[in-house]
């Protein structure tokens, strides 16, 4: 039972005399066993030994056949067995360890000491609920028949078998904790091999969502920044190529801007690597950055656009985050202009609105373009701006329909 593997409980009668070798798994250290192993092996030498003196003091040789025969078999089997339970080879030494107590008791009850090592050897040997409740049934009959008998001719008092019975009351009584005790263990570390699974399962997950929502950002800043950069010069290219034979000074007015709309897109492009904030914001207000937003997109675009700042009051309390938000969502609505809106006018509004928690600073993108149907289209840009708003605790609205312009608005609380 100390090899702790005592914890199957077999397949029938067959399962307990012959018990299921086990799976190699014990909820006890190495270390622990293989000192329990070697007590048991040093109590079983010198049980024998002294059972052994007391054969050969009253010269009983088939005390003496018996207790070689039985050394012997825990020899080559006992001892083996009882580091890894189970087996023909733990049959075998349990019909020898029966046979020999069987002996002893008939010979010389006496000698019956040995069963305080006899009965514990059982449970080591076998391992298993079924075969250790058998065995050690077997055994207790082997060591009471004897005694038994020679109290019915007057030869042994009734204590003698009585004690047997004890003692085997207790050997089943230990043998039942033990297994217990193992059997617990045994799903405890089941449960934490669960918990260690199930733990490696959710770090694989957890980095795995970290690495999806990663990607999702960078896609993010790539559609906020560097691809209307390069929708800009790709339109402000077709320009060039159209002005260039009739107005040379239009065309080069509009390359030198193709070459600052590629150096503001570099610098996106670094900052976005360095993790740093938006090159528009770097050094700069967020009304600066949106005036030069709003002039350079006049300039590409050759629509009427300005920037209204009336309601904006101070303007502060606004994290480096919620910023740059604001400023990507200009940016989003303006990009939709370009492309979608056939407008001729469009206006950046900035506002405060609300005081103490409720709090908000927004910004309105609205032109005077066909329009659209919000709710059918919504857009992936709109739909990351959004998300992007969320984290701040921020809001997105769209208002729009058929020929009648697009106002965009994205909130943000003031903290």
């Amino acid at each position: 039972m100390a090899s702790g593997r005592g914890v199957t409980s077999g397949s029938g009668w067959r399962a307990a005399v012959v018990p299921a070798r086990d799976d190699g798994s014990s909820p006890l250290p190495r270390g622990t066993a293989r000192v329990v192993g070697g007590v048991l092996h040093l109590a079983f030498a010198a049980v024998v030994a002294v059972a052994l003196v007391e054969a050969l003091d009253g010269d009983r040789p088939l005390l003496v056949a018996a207790l070689a025969v039985w050394a012997l078999s825990y020899l080559l089997a006992g001892a083996w067995a009882a580091v890894d339970a189970g087996g023909l080879r733990a049959a075998g030494f349990l019909a020898v360890h029966v046979a020999v107590v069987a002996v002893l008791a008939w010979q010389q009850p006496s000698l019956l000491f040995v069963m305080w090592v006899a009965y514990p050897l059982v449970w080591f040997v076998t391992g298993t609920l079924p075969a250790g409740v058998l065995w050690t049934l077997v055994l207790a009959a082997a060591a009471t028949a004897g005694p038994l008998v020679a109290w019915t001719r007057g030869d042994e008092p009734l204590w003698g078998p009585g004690e047997t019975l004890l003692g085997a009351a207790l050997s089943l009584l230990m043998g039942l904790w033990v297994h217990r005790l193992l059997t617990l263990s045994v799903q405890r570390d089941q449960l934490i091999a669960e918990l260690q699974a199930t733990r490696d399962e959710l770090a694989v997950a957890h980095h795995e969502r970290g690495v999806a929502a990663e990607r999702e950002r960078w896609a993010r800043e790539v559609h906020d920044t560097l691809a209307q950069g390069y929708t800009s010069i790709v339109v402000l290219a077709q320009t060039v190529a159209a002005q260039l034979p009739a107005d040379p000074l239009a065309a080069a007015e509009r390359v030198a801007l193709i070459e600052e709309v590629a150096r503001e897109n570099l610098g996106e492009a670094r900052a976005m690597v360095a993790a740093f904030a938006p090159v528009a914001l770097d050094s700069s207000t967020l009304v600066e950055a949106l005036q030069r937003l709003a002039e350079r997109f006049g300039r590409e675009t050759g629509l009427a656009t300005r920037l209204d700042t009336s309601a904006l009051g101070d303007g502060g309390g606004l994290s480096r985050a919620e910023e740059i938000v604001l400023l990507r969502g200009a940016q989003e609505a303006l990009a939709n202009v370009r492309r979608h809106a056939s407008a001729t006018a469009v206006v950046l509004r900035v506002s405060r609105v609300g005081t103490g928690a409720s709090a908000q600073v927004s910004v309105h993108v609205e032109d005077d373009g066909v329009g659209f149907d919000a709710a059918a289209a919504p857009g992936v840009g709109l739909a990351g701006l959004r998300d992007r708003a969320a984290q701040v605790g921020g809001a997105v609205d769209v208002v729009s329909a058929p020929g009648e312009g697009t106002r965009v608005t994205v909130r943000v609380p003031v903290r």
